[in-house]
């Protein structure tokens, strides 16, 4: 598959630190799933994993997302860090990033525990009192389903006035 990158050549993020930024300054993203012919797209919260280039995610263990990925794991998602609307220039300030890649439903142990470690640490100040109140033993992370996106590609754009 072809990507494509900005007409404008000046307003693409070419540079990983500043793709990094917005993946770590971000809390929700939109993924778009296919299976198909049928399209489907939702916003979920993330924890963005630097060391191992992923994005983990927490859902309910039945639902449309989890059929989609079972049926077809690619994966399309978009940050957007919308600075607002610029009156009488008939502008937007933004910066966005579109992600490739494939999206997993974890079933090991570990990696659960990994994944919802590194979504509530990039989510909350101060995670602990939510593992206490929610995780109480292994058998909690039964009631939680977590899910990887690997990021195999990663384009930016943003408003250059």
């Amino acid at each position: 598959m072809d990507h494509y990158h900005p007409r404008r050549k000046r307003n693409e993020i070419i540079h990983e630190d500043e793709k990094t930024a917005l993946l770590e300054g971000g809390n929700h993203i939109s993924i778009a799933l296919c299976d198909n012919d049928i399209p489907y797209i939702v916003t979920m919260s993330y924890g963005f994993d630097k060391a191992n280039n992923c994005l983990y995610f927490h859902c309910a263990n039945k639902g449309d997302k989890l059929d989609f990925i079972k049926k077809n794991p690619n994966a399309c998602a978009t940050i957007i860090k919308d600075n607002g609307y610029m009156e009488t220039k008939c502008e937007h300030d933004y910066e966005s990033l579109i992600i490739r890649g494939e999206m997993h439903i974890v079933n090991d142990l570990s990696e659960k525990k990994h994944g919802l470690q590194v979504l509530l640490n990039h989510l909350e100040k101060d995670p602990q009192p939510i593992f206490e109140r929610n995780i109480k033993d292994d058998h909690s992370y039964d009631r939680v389903t977590i899910l990887r996106m690997n990021m195999e590609s990663i384009m930016g754009k943003k408003y250059i006035g």
